[in-house]
């Protein structure tokens, strides 16, 4: 949907856009500014100082949002025998092998998040071009290839965020919806900005952190001050 209707263009208003405010103040305006009849998503965009291209420059991680994401997760998990029934007690919507592979290559795309066991990959693995391409297929390095199916279904279900660079140096990452408040989103932001501090890389030369933009869905962006951003989660 074009951000340049009536409602829009008076709520920018509010928003300086060569300014780049506290974090406590861009919330502030983010809900301010949210008008749409249904409960926003707030997502935060962070420029980071890295060439993607390199994989030691790659950055990626997941973690459980201190107050969830406010979204319902779907979650498919590829399992067979006890960790099929692991699965289903804790709480996954499809479990299952072959037959959710079918589902999938006929077109069925109704789930957020895939997990599956180590010796599930050669079948899950067929599946590359169409999971790839969505951000859904499982992947050791972020916890969705394991035989931990139970801690796994349960962090997806309790607002665990996946997260990566793409190819211009950007990460991309919702963190609540607009109910929420601005505490709650405050915290879960901070959860964030805590972990991309973390695994910056040691190849990455420079300002790491370049720029930062939240907004919600309908939104105009808030551009937040990079240089504040280490202050906050002290």
């Amino acid at each position: 949907m074009a951000k340049s209707g009536k409602k829009y263009l008076e709520v920018k208003k509010k928003v300086d856009p060569q300014r780049k405010y506290k974090l406590d103040e861009a919330l502030g305006l983010v809900l301010e500014t949210s008008y749409a009849k249904f409960d926003e998503s707030i997502d935060v965009a962070m420029r980071l100082g890295v060439d993607p291209r390199h994989a030691d420059q790659m950055v990626r991680g997941s973690l459980v949002l201190p107050h969830g994401t406010g979204k319902t997760t779907r979650v498919l998990v590829f399992a067979k025998g006890d960790k099929e029934k692991e699965a289903r007690d804790a709480g996954a919507d499809y479990v299952g092998a072959e037959d959710m592979a079918e589902k999938i290559q006929g077109g069925w795309l109704d789930f957020d998040k895939v997990i599956a066991t180590p010796d599930m990959m050669g079948l899950v693995g067929k599946l590359g071009k169409i999971l790839g391409p969505r951000g859904m297929m499982p992947n050791p390095k972020v916890g969705t290839v394991t035989f931990d199916v139970a801690k796994a279904v349960g962090e997806m279900k309790a607002g665990r965020v996946d997260f990566r660079v793409d190819k211009v140096g950007i990460v991309h990452c919702a963190i609540g919806k607009v109910s929420f408040g601005k505490d709650k989103i405050s915290d879960n932001v901070k959860a964030l900005f805590e972990l991309i501090m973390k695994l910056k890389p040691s190849s990455s030369k420079g300002t790491y952190l370049k720029s930062v933009t939240v907004s919600s869905t309908m939104g105009p962006g808030v551009k937040v001050d990079p240089v504040e951003v280490p202050q906050t989660l002290k």
